[in-house]
């Protein structure tokens, strides 16, 4: 499978970089971490705005290479898209003058993302013959993608695009960058501190802390690890991705399948069959050993422990692997819970021992 590479080594007076990625060729890697611990730095070394010593390259397309080829191919060759926390827009040209901008700097033989597409995929056309002054910040990042699209990357860079935005811009523009990722394939590297940004998007996660790559790998599955210190936070919450089975327009709810069990959520606009995106807070799960008679909760599915750990005198935080149906397909996801010390003690929970989640929340992702 094609992917994306970067070894990087970098020394500034007070902070050092020193990192090994293997990043999917396809899907959205999202780097996590805290500010200033060299998210961005990586981002700009795969654009070619920063060179720190290392190798980078795409797909077997060597970028640069400082030891064995001395190379270094310069931002203007590099096939990349590049969206940055401003919009970064012309003040002087129209939305649509703007596209145009980003679409002239491609020979039209090596376009692969037309002007039409990209304004669809951003839901812009009503935009095309405004200027950036009369756009809101939602609007401008929405513009400000779409032209980085008609460059016709192979590769989209994005450095945290929505921490200039309140909470109903960042809503009014995730449901687009969820979009690309399903319409174009295009593989997307994407900056952020936000654990609800890489919970939303995130196929594969780099979590990274004082220039160094904590962990890498699947979003899922590293959401659930009680290693990380994603499950340390208080929003801890793990990832899973289930298919709609039935709407219920009577209790205005949507039923999934998750590992051949059912579970309920609140309505959803995905279609039958569709898969869906979820995410379920560590606090929101409970724990039984027998299944209960008459509760009001209604998600209670059958799981077996897989790990435990202390959080200190009061708390404990559990992994969970639910158990799936013998029809069911692929590996069992995970789910976290918190609870406290005493219930914990009270029910002699150990790692192997079965129990039921009882799942008082969930939130579907888009």
């Amino acid at each position: 499978m094609s992917e994306v590479q970067a070894d990087l080594q970098l020394d500034y007076p007070g902070f050092a970089l020193n990192v090994s990625l293997r990043l999917p060729g396809k899907g959205v890697s999202v780097l996590l971490g805290p500010s200033g611990c060299g998210k961005t730095t990586i981002l700009r070394a795969l654009a070619g705005l920063e060179r720190p010593r290392g190798r980078v390259s795409l797909n077997g397309s060597v970028w640069q290479d400082d030891a064995a080829q001395a190379a270094f191919v310069p931002t203007h060759r590099r096939a990349i898209g590049y969206v940055f926390q401003e919009a970064s827009l012309f003040p002087h040209l129209s939305v649509r003058s703007n596209l145009e901008y980003g679409r002239r700097r491609i020979p039209e033989s090596e376009r692969r993302v037309g002007m039409d597409e990209a304004v669809e995929l951003l839901g812009i056309g009503h935009l095309l013959d405004r200027r950036p002054d009369r756009l809101s910040g939602g609007e401008r990042q929405r513009v400000a993608i779409a032209r980085a699209l008609l460059t016709s990357p192979r590769l989209l860079l994005m450095d945290e695009p929505l921490s200039a935005l309140d909470p109903a811009r960042k809503a009014e523009i995730l449901p687009y960058l969820e979009r690309l990722n399903r319409s174009l394939g295009l593989p997307m590297v994407y900056v952020t501190h936000s654990h609800e940004e890489a919970a939303r998007l995130a196929d594969h996660l780099v979590l990274m802390q004082s220039g160094q790559v904590v962990a890498s790998g699947p979003a899922a599955e590293l959401m659930a690890r009680l290693d990380l210190p994603l499950s340390h936070a208080d929003d801890a919450a793990a990832l899973i991705q289930a298919r709609v089975v039935e709407h219920d327009p009577v209790y205005g709810q949507t039923r999934l399948d998750l590992a051949g069990q059912s579970l309920w959520v609140g309505a959803s606009d995905a279609l039958e069959g569709d898969t869906v995106r979820a995410r379920v807070l560590a606090r929101d799960v409970s724990v039984v050993l027998a299944r209960p008679v008459g509760s009001s909760i209604v998600n209670i599915l059958p799981a077996q422990i897989e790990a435990l750990r202390d959080d200190g005198p009061d708390t404990v935080t559990l992994q969970l692997r639910i158990d799936k149906t013998v029809s069911a397909r692929g590996e069992s996801p995970l789910l976290l819970a918190r609870i406290t010390r005493r219930s914990c003690d009270a029910l002699r929970l150990r790692p192997g021992g079965a129990l039921f989640a009882q799942i008082k929340g969930v939130a579907l992702m888009g």
